[in-house]
């Protein structure tokens, strides 16, 4: 009995104590201030497009061959076996210059070599036969052309013609000189067109002209067919459609931290990958050129690298 009243009284002095223990605790949790985390802001980091002034020129691009403005071939007064040939491909010769022979013996029968005579001036540029051969005089045995005046030969298909007319600008592109653009002027537009493949021939000329460029090139023509000067050109990728709206991501600098605002724009002529803006932007705005399609309206950003011009581009291919 005396036993179970001690053990009591133990259990009862072991509560008391841990009590206030207990109750301390739970105030101390029941005080504590809340931890606050603050949200970091994401900065993004985008390429930017400084807009400047530039050109905006429409073309045509065909592909066409360099050829002498003026030719001729060259036919024997005889026919018989080329004996001589005096000249060789690319020499110079003067009007009724001896450039071959051409024996018209026949068996019993001798005759004195027949000499062809060059019909014009000019630079030997082919001579098919060689020594041996039989020609006839209705046989072209050589070509003489004046490789000092040069014009490049090309056809426009009947859907681009109205917008061919003489004296238009053209760039044009060798193989041989790759990087290198000449400058070329319309000389000459056919009146009529080819019924078999309904195109229309033209004629151009270097200006100015370029003693590197030769007979027998092939070149690449841009057509100028529409020009707009002192243009707002920017990369056509540059604008992001928002209910069907054009707009671009212009770029606010302010406050240590630059920020992408949406500016709605108008567009006009688009060439290649370049598109022309009519309002909304002036020359020396920079704008996103890349990364736009994470942003939204007042997202700070970070400029990685700017580019920057206005450029040109084709409208159709031949």
């Amino acid at each position: 009995m005396r036993m179970a009243k001690a053990r009591r009284a133990l259990a009862i002095l072991m509560i008391s104590a841990a009590l206030p223990l207990c109750l301390s605790s739970c105030k101390k949790k029941e005080t504590a201030a809340p931890v606050v985390e603050e949200e970091e802001e994401v900065i993004y980091a985008v390429n930017a497009y400084k807009i400047s002034g530039g050109n905006l020129d429409e073309y045509l691009e065909f592909g066409g061959d360099v050829a002498s403005v003026a030719s001729v071939d060259v036919m024997p007064d005889q026919a018989g076996k080329l004996t001589r040939v005096l000249v060789s491909i690319g020499d110079k010769v003067k009007k009724d210059e001896v450039i071959a022979y051409v024996d018209a013996s026949r068996p019993g029968m001798t005759y004195k070599a027949s000499p062809v005579k060059a019909p014009a001036s000019g630079r030997i540029i082919s001579f098919t036969p060689t020594v041996g051969a039989t020609v006839s005089q209705a046989m072209v045995i050589a070509r003489i052309s004046s490789t000092d005046d040069l014009e490049i030969k090309t056809s426009v298909a009947e859907r681009f013609i109205s917008r061919v007319k003489l004296g238009q600008s053209a760039s044009v592109t060798l193989d041989a000189y790759p990087g290198e653009t000449f400058s070329a002027k319309v000389s000459e537009v056919s009146p009529v067109l080819d019924t078999t493949t309904r195109t229309m021939a033209i004629k151009l000329r270097l200006s100015p002209p370029d003693p590197r460029v030769k007979v027998g090139m092939y070149a690449r023509i841009r057509l100028i067919t529409d020009s707009i000067r002192n243009a707002i050109v920017i990369p056509a990728g540059t604008i992001v459609t928002r209910d069907g709206e054009n707009y671009v991501f212009k770029i606010v600098p302010g406050g240590g931290q630059s920020v992408a605002r949406l500016q709605k724009v108008s567009r006009g002529m688009t060439v290649d990958d370049k598109c022309e803006i009519t309002e909304g932007l002036a020359a020396g705005d920079e704008i996103v050129s890349k990364g736009q399609s994470l942003l939204n309206d007042g997202s700070p950003v970070r400029v990685m690298n700017v580019t920057g011009g206005a450029g040109s581009g084709k409208e159709a291919r031949k």
